[in-house]
């Protein structure tokens, strides 16, 4: 009876699972067509008649006041009149089509990528629509059709369609494969005949909801903006094309940025970018990539606060009131959802194994050492502000604690970490100290006085509902509580006589407080700014708030312990607890998005909101001013080859893939130079058809000059972005030092239980 049961538990099981990745499939938008009206389409002149459509009329033409619904500017000349949103489009096979009415010849669909025509196609006066297929050889990231009126006659557009051949993005399918691997997975480890305690499954499942939780608010069909976000989305595509382009590790350049010129990658961390991109390779949607990351932020914040957290203190209790209060840590939705601050973001997951990594090594089990590796490299792969806070802790912690760690002889575990930080991440620090220091980059522009202007008042710190704008510039009640504990335990129970794990606990309340106070408006900040040191770094920091992150790590480990070792609250933890996660609670329920709870926009639209900004055509890319060459402002920017004189030079071709370029000239002047539309970072070399080295030099807007051989014969020059040698040495330290974590953690225990297995059938031979 148990088999039968067993085995209609095993047919139901799989039948709901067929069913699941069944419904996926039928929801799959990535075939579906993106369709406007005419109103839709962006527009600012013409009008628009009942049917939504939009009419362009001649400067003459008569108005008929009845079909008007909203007059725009009347037309006068040829331009464009109506235009799509900016796309980011994979490369691929597509079909456009357009319902129209036209009395007059001489209107053209035109399609631009990235400022450049890359394709045009008649409006023909005899038809009512046009179908016109087109193909991408790469990916796209600022895809537009534009539709050019020839400035007489009457156009109406009625409705105008973008489909793919194949797919627009892969998202269903990715879903579903992660849906079948982890079912694999499942079935791969109870086959093992490896069993997970009851209280394992809690904390896992603990650790998994407080994950999903805190991505609840970007479980929408669509991509919501924020401040920084277009910057984030425009690195993680060029990660992507960086490593199509052959860079892999390190991607110092972003081949298609700006332009198609390139755009400096090394100056920001973007290790963990690496997943994302490696989704938009597989065709997964930019916008989908994206939310990917954030959830795994998310996990990995509940992850670290897990571990690090339990390592300190035995309590359970404890250990899953930190997940939960540091994975809805109302600072961390600001960073998400408002500011769009990915680096940051991800920065705060290792906040937790930094604090714990530095209470082991000045107090706790030194063996753990690496807890603090692990928290320093990981703010240094997300954030470099971040990572000089988290320098700046692990400095004065090292001072307070010094004669312990001289006479415990923990220097021996602080310099390990210190070592090995070093070797794991000299694959990234090479290259930024590199350019940072011997680049002509405008880095100025991230200076800007702002610090004291942003101050929060100490009444906001209680903020844990935002109905308006999804900031949270607070540490919210739940944190509070945690400060409270630490109170009731450091100052009233043990009255401030601490020692050994309890002095760093008070030493955390001390830190906590310190940034607090940083952050206000009590600190004098704005008198602060006439001391040119503290300018400097207040210039640096730009916000105050970006101190809520780490006084928010350090007053949860005082909440959490403080709670488990406290004899006076020892009788109400329960409750305490229960309390902290509901206040926490209040955070994620009460997080706005844009009050758009439907994800279509009408009940006859072929294509929901969501379809459409999975493309990027709410958000969009951005190359910022900073770490561009000096003058390399947008408007010299260009995409073709800039001559000193045509009547000196001439070019045949010009190709460029990726930091890969060719051209071909011939000149009658030695004094003629070229420019290429290439951002002439260091790193980038030039030879000639004979294989000869060619000198760059540095042209306007930070192009690449060539000065060219002027014997009147045909030349090429051929350019390509490294391998720089340094870059590469640092590549192997890294990949070598991770070699040898991998064989300590792992190879040698494997090692070890062959040994043992092989011992073990040794004593039986010869017990036989």
């Amino acid at each position: 009876m148990t088999e039968e049961i067993s085995l209609k538990a095993k047919i139901i099981y799989v039948s709901l699972a067929v069913l699941f990745v069944v419904l996926l499939w039928l929801g799959d938008e990535g075939k579906q067509p993106i369709v406007y009206d005419g109103i839709e389409l962006q527009h600012t002149m013409g009008l628009i008649n009942t049917e939504n459509a939009l009419v362009i009329k001649n400067s003459t033409g008569l108005i008929d006041s009845e079909d008007i619904r909203t007059l725009g500017d009347i037309l006068a000349g040829y331009s464009s009149v109506a235009s799509t949103p900016a796309y980011v489009m994979n490369r691929g096979a597509y079909t456009t089509s357009m319902s129209y009415s036209v009395d007059q010849e001489g209107s053209v669909l035109e399609l631009w990528e990235q400022g450049s025509k890359i394709a045009a196609w008649p409006i023909a006066s005899d038809k009512k629509e046009m179908t016109v297929d087109f193909a991408l050889s790469k990916d796209a990231k600022e895809l537009q059709f534009r539709v050019n009126y020839s400035g007489s006659g009457t156009l109406t557009i009625r409705k105008f369609s973008i489909a793919p051949r194949t797919l627009f993005y892969t998202d269903t399918y990715f879903m579903i494969g992660v849906f079948l691997l982890l079912h694999l997975a499942c079935w791969l480890y109870v086959r093992s005949g490896r069993q997970i305690s009851g209280e394992g499954l809690v904390d896992a499942g603990v650790i998994l909801g407080a994950a999903l939780l805190a991505t609840t608010p970007i479980m929408q069909t669509y991509l919501y903006n924020a401040d920084d976000l277009c910057y984030h989305l425009a690195r993680l595509e060029g990660l992507k094309d960086g490593i199509l382009d052959g860079q892999v590790i390190p991607v110092n350049i972003l081949p298609q940025g700006l332009q198609n010129n390139g755009y400096m990658n090394a100056m920001y961390p973007y290790l963990f970018l690496y997943l994302g991109a490696f989704l938009r390779i597989g065709r997964v949607s930019l916008a989908f990539s994206y939310k990917v990351l954030l959830f795994l932020s998310n996990l990995g914040s509940a992850v670290c606060a897990y571990v690090a957290v339990k390592s300190m203190v035995k309590s359970r209790r404890s250990v899953l009131l930190a997940v939960v209060l540091y994975t809805l840590m109302p600072y961390r939705f600001t960073n998400m959802l408002s500011r769009g601050d990915l680096g940051e973001t991800l920065a705060l997951v290792f906040w937790p194994m930094v604090i714990a990594g530095l209470y082991h090594i000045v107090m706790g089990d030194r063996k753990k050492w690496y807890f603090l590796v692990i928290g320093f490299s990981g703010a240094l792969q997300s954030h470099i502000l971040s990572v000089a806070y988290v320098a700046v802790v692990c400095a004065v912690t090292v001072l307070l604690y010094c004669v312990r760690i001289v006479t415990e002889k923990r220097y021996v575990e602080l310099i390990k970490a210190a070592v090995f930080t070093v070797l794991l991440n000299a694959w990234y620090v090479a290259p930024f100290l590199y350019y940072y220091y011997n680049e002509d980059l405008d880095k100025e522009v991230l200076r800007w006085s702002g610090y004291y202007e942003q101050s929060i008042n100490l009444s906001n710190m209680t903020q844990s509902i935002s109905l308006y704008n999804k900031q949270y510039f607070s540490l919210g009640l739940a944190l509070l509580g945690c400060l409270g504990i630490g109170v009731v335990y450091l100052l009233c129970e043990k009255r401030g006589r601490v020692s050994g794990g309890d002095g760093y606990l008070l030493y955390l309340f001390a830190l906590g407080g310190i940034f607090v106070f940083l952050t206000t408006g009590y600190f004098p900040s704005r008198a602060l700014m006439a001391n040119d040191f503290f300018r400097n770094i207040a210039t640096m920091l730009q916000f105050p708030w970006r101190f809520l992150g780490p006084a928010s790590a350090c007053f949860l480990f005082v909440g959490a312990v403080c709670l488990a070792r406290s004899e006076f609250l020892k009788p109400y933890q329960n409750v305490i607890a229960a309390m902290l996660v509901g206040l926490s609670l209040l955070v994620i329920i009460t997080v706005p998005t844009d009050n758009n709870h439907v994800p279509y926009k009408n009940a006859q639209s072929a294509a929901s909101k969501g379809h459409e900004t999975k493309l990027g055509t709410s958000v969009g890319l951005f190359y910022p001013h900073e770490w561009r060459l000096i003058d390399a402002t947008d408007d010299k920017l260009t995409t073709s080859v800039v001559l000193s004189d045509i009547g000196d030079v001439s070019v045949h071709d010009f190709k460029k893939e990726g930091t890969k370029a060719a051209v071909s000239y011939t000149a009658v002047s030695s004094e003629a130079y070229i420019e290429l539309p290439l951002q002439n970072y260091r790193g980038y070399r030039a030879k000639d058809e004979l294989g000869q080295p060619v000198k760059i030099e540095q042209g306007e807007g930070g192009r690449m000059r060539f000065f060219v051989n002027g014997d009147g014969a045909a030349h090429q020059i051929y350019v390509r972005y490294g391998p720089v040698p340094g870059f590469v040495i640092a590549d192997v330290v890294s990949a070598l030092t991770i070699i040898y974590c991998f064989y300590r953690g792992w190879g040698d225990k494997w090692f070890q239980s062959r040994r043992r297995a092989q011992g073990e059938e040794l004593t039986d031979v010869d017990e036989t």
